[in-house]
């Protein structure tokens, strides 16, 4: 909504210093949401007086028609002589009022006028059309003026383009604030300035003496009233200051009829329709479209009605789209048209349809039709029903003093009974909502600033003016107490939490994990959980994997991604993809998140009530409707994982350590992996690993690592031998004894002890380890493979694993003889479960 602040003067006595940033800063500190403040004219300088064309001398030795005018500027040039212009607009003849600027003027946008010489001829000034005084967009022709005006009368002033315009956007639920009437009762409110309402007038009763209408809808139409105007001037023309007006607020110009239903839309806010009588065939009528009819609007479309579309008739048929747009057959005739027969020239009797709709009916016929217009706009935000008597007579005051009409004393109004909205609340509600005491003077005073009738002590009985069918409970009178008593007059207070509560256990290890994964040098990126059969083509997934069965949804953001994820995989591959490709080649990357798991035993999701809490059991119900959601945690790299330097050569990212990011993980939840060689899309069949926990005394797969399948590598654009791991955070949880505990730290010293044991090659790694702890007993505080080797001298299909072996005692200093004893008996464990030898023995 475009709202001038010299129309918004009109309704409010606002001081002179008050500028268009003051009105804006009120406004939003009141809740409303003012874009732009736009200062006409503020490039303007004059002289830009009124001007008559005297004398117009063709110049025919150009190229182009050129015309030398002489102009009566008044006094305004000092002499009182007139003005020698050069001009190539052809829309102008001699007697015509014109807008003439003078050499020392500037227009908008910087340019000066200067005396210059021209086509051989001095021209003294410009004649100004309308985008050259930045009231339009039309460059064709000259801005004739009306002729009343004397030359030499001050065009910016007459033209009053001088002026600020705030540009506002409107809420939903503030539909009142699409009119001037709305904007100036919140300006006065917020300036705690008297308003001047527009629609306080003196409207004659209804009588059955007014053009007949019925309504067969009631409950989407409630209210309708019809004035006519008859003995209009056919050749009447909107005065300057209504055009003006009407162009600040964003509308052009068109006719004098239609520019005043436009004119009074803005002002009060409603709609209002004018149909030529001489059009109409009969009563006017609102109902619902029958099957099979149609309508051309006035935009020349021609459109097939919907049975539920509400329509305005007569006996011909529908005649308007009810509170989107009216029909071009019963169009306001201009003065120019070819007249209809036994009529005269252009429209001289003018029926005015002023109703009220429902609010959904109207947005669903705008949506229908793919039609938005500005009416449209405001049924569909709620329009004052109780308006619709003032607005007519408001048009009809205008019709008939600016065309010479005269209005017909009959008046028809079909009104059905409007229910009461009495809403009861305590006098210190707002006080316990906001957590500041306003005291019950304050309140009342609020609520009857916005229009409210405000009855009772302690509880208040307050009923909402027909303006604001947006309050309906005690909160929303609260939240306009709030609003207008200043957001910036509330208290910044924490809230306090019930003690004892805080982060869950499982909260906990997914902070830690974090901290844990970003300490070994990985970064998190976060990506949006959707994804498509495109990317899990990628990953080279066969059908029927677990992963490609998702939940698909309604209205999903993208046609390329209309499914949740099964997989943090396909969004970090695609970070790092891009990353890559913008020149970081060194990357480590993670995330934790939820996936989307269906079973496929899903029930159909209820629909929760509005009025009520919902019970345990709907909302139990509604839970059984959605997915698994597991919570994962996955990490993918690529580049060098140490760079190489002075300190030595570098080492570029592999399977090992995607493993020991899933291991990092399980450390925070002091969880103990199993790692095993698999195969398992995407990644190599002969670098991935499966990862085992012990979960309920069981061994559970709890994710996958390794390096990525050249096929899925090359498919998505990732750099070579790219890594990733996936696991399940909630799998390690559950495996997790509790919170890890530290490690005892020992006064005494440990023994090292080396071991190298000769093994088939496809005994895994693993499986020798666990038999020396097993072997190694309690002394044992920690063991590491420190090296693999093959070779020759081992024989085929034999591999060398060298180990440490750390003992210590809690409570003596081990001696020789012990810790030997201790490795004797963990190679021993290994040789009987593994069949390894040791190496040199």
């Amino acid at each position: 909504m475009r709202a001038p602040l010299s129309w918004l003067r009109e309704y409010v006595d606002l001081p002179a210093a008050v500028t268009g940033r003051d009105v804006a800063e009120r406004l939003i500190a009141a809740g409303l949401e003012v874009e732009t403040v736009e200062r006409l004219g503020s490039d303007l300088t004059g002289p830009l007086v009124v001007g008559q064309v005297l004398a117009i001398e063709e110049l025919t030795e150009f190229k182009k028609p050129i015309r030398y005018c002489r102009v009566d500027v008044g006094t305004a040039n000092g002499t009182g002589e007139p003005q020698n212009i050069i001009c190539g607009a052809r829309n102008f003849r001699e007697g015509d009022k014109v807008a003439v600027i003078l050499p020392g003027g500037v227009l908008p946008g910087g340019f000066e006028i200067t005396a210059r010489k021209t086509y051989g001829k001095v021209s003294e000034g410009m004649i100004c059309s309308v985008r050259e005084l930045g009231i339009g967009d039309d460059h064709d022709g000259i801005l004739v003026l009306p002729p009343e005006h004397e030359p030499g009368t001050d065009a910016i002033e007459l033209l009053e383009l001088v002026d600020e315009v705030l540009d506002i956007s409107v809420n939903p639920d503030r539909g009142y604030c699409l009119s001037m009437r709305g904007l100036a009762r919140e300006t006065a409110t917020a300036f705690g300035l008297p308003l001047r309402d527009p629609a306080l007038l003196d409207v004659p009763e209804p009588n059955d003496a007014g053009y007949p209408a019925h309504v067969e809808d009631r409950t989407a139409c409630d209210r309708l009233v019809v004035r006519t105007v008859s003995g209009l001037r056919p050749e009447a023309h909107a005065p300057l200051w209504l055009q003006r007006r009407l162009q600040k607020a964003g509308m052009r110009p068109i006719s004098l009829a239609v520019d005043v239903t436009n004119y009074v839309m803005l002002e009060m806010g409603q709609p209002l329709h004018a149909y030529d009588r001489a059009r109409l065939s009969g009563p006017i009528g609102v109902r619902r479209a029958r099957a099979g009819e149609k309508l051309t609007t006035l935009d020349g479309a021609a459109r097939a009605l919907d049975p539920e579309d509400l329509v305005i008739t007569d006996n011909s048929g529908p005649v308007g789209l009810a509170g989107v747009m009216g029909g071009a057959d019963t169009e306001i005739a201009d003065a120019t048209e070819e007249p209809l027969v036994g009529q005269a020239e252009g429209t001289t009797e003018i029926v005015l349809e002023i109703a009220h709709f429902d609010p959904v009916s109207v947005a669903r016929t705008a949506r229908r039709h793919k039609l938005s217009s500005e009416a449209a706009r405001r049924f569909e935000r709620g329009v004052d029903p109780q308006a619709a008597a003032a607005a007519g007579q408001r048009a009809v005051d205008l019709l008939v003093l600016l065309a010479g009409g005269t209005a017909d004393p009959g008046v028809t109004e079909v009104a059905a009974p409007a229910a009461a909205r009495g809403i009861v609340i305590g006098a210190d509600h707002p006080d316990r909502v906001a957590g500041v005491a306003y005291g019950r003077e304050t309140v009342v005073r609020r609520l009857q600033e916005i229009g409210c009738d405000v009855a009772g002590t302690d509880e208040l009985t307050v009923t909402p003016p027909s303006w604001r069918p947006d309050l309906t409970d005690p909160n929303d009178l609260a939240e306009e107490v709030i609003r207008l008593e200043g957001y910036e007059a509330l208290p910044s207070t924490l809230p306090r939490p019930p003690a004892g509560r805080g982060l869950n256990a499982r909260q906990r290890l997914h902070r830690r994990v974090g901290r844990a994964l970003a300490g070994a040098g990985y970064v998190e990126a976060l990506n949006y959980p959707f994804l498509g059969p495109g990317a899990l083509d990628a990953l080279g997934l066969p059908e029927g994997d677990a992963w490609r069965t998702t939940v698909r949804l309604v209205n999903p953001l993208s046609d390329e991604a209309p499914s949740l994820r099964t997989t943090l995989l396909p969004g970090l591959l695609d970070a790092l993809r891009r990353n890559d490709g913008r020149g970081s080649h060194e990357l480590a990357l993670f995330e934790t998140g939820l996936v989307f798991r269906p079973t496929g035993h899903e029930g159909a999701a209820i629909r929760l009530p509005v009025t009520a809490r919902p019970t345990d059991e709907e909302i139990a119900a509604l839970d059984a409707a959605l997915p698994r959601q597991p919570r994962r945690v996955a990490a993918v790299l690529a580049g060098a994982r140490e760079r190489a330097g002075w300190w030595g050569a570098g080492r570029p990212a592999d399977w090992a350590d995607a493993i020991e990011a899933a291991r990092t993980v399980a450390r925070e939840a002091g969880v103990e992996l199993s790692v095993e060689n698999d195969q398992h899309a995407p990644w190599h069949p002969g670098r991935c690993a499966a990862l085992y926990a012990e979960v309920a005394g069981e061994k559970t797969l709890v994710g996958h690592a390794g390096e990525l399948h050249p096929r899925v590598i090359k498919a998505l654009g990732l750099p070579a031998r790219a890594c990733a791991m996936e696991a399940d955070l909630d799998l390690i949880a559950e495996a997790a004894s509790g919170v890890p505990t530290a490690p005892p730290v020992s006064s005494f010293p440990p023994a090292t002890q080396d071991v190298a044991l000769v093994v088939d090659a496809s005994v895994p790694a693993a499986d020798v380890e666990a038999a020396l702890r097993a072997g190694a007993g309690d002394l044992l505080e920690s063991l590491r493979l420190f090296d693999v080797f093959t070779g020759e001298q081992l024989g085929a299909g034999r591999k060398s694993l060298a180990y440490a072996l750390k003992f210590r005692a809690a409570d003596r200093t081990l001696t020789a003889e012990e810790a030997t004893a201790a490795r004797e008996s963990a190679v021993a464990a290994a040789v009987e479960r593994t069949g390894a030898a040791q190496r040199g023995a």
